[in-house]
């Protein structure tokens, strides 16, 4: 993953994509992506899904670039927060309890 992960940002480097000033631009990409993975869904396209799926990984990956965040370090700290949370499942949504 690490590899792959290092291929898309130097991508992005050379594409002139990497700058902090276009963090805003990098997020709006990442919102049009997710809306094609929603899309996707949707219409259970597969193909679509997995190629949305692909391109949201590669905002999110150039938009911590930008923004100076280890993609890695994020999960941890985000895995951290959920591990031992308490709840149940409705509808296909996990409600955590409140604590």
């Amino acid at each position: 993953m690490q590899k792959i992960i290092k291929k898309v940002e130097n991508w992005g480097k050379e594409k002139g994509i990497i700058k902090e000033d276009n963090q805003f631009k990098q997020f709006a990409k990442f919102i049009e992506e997710a809306g094609e993975l929603g899309s996707g869904l949707l219409k259970q396209d597969k193909e679509l899904i997995k190629d949305s799926f692909g391109d949201v990984l590669v905002t999110l990956i150039i938009l911590a670039k930008q923004t100076d965040y280890d993609l890695k370090e994020c999960l941890k700290v985000a895995y951290n927060e959920i591990k031992d949370r308490k709840g149940k499942t409705v509808k296909g949504v996990f409600i955590k309890n409140k604590s």
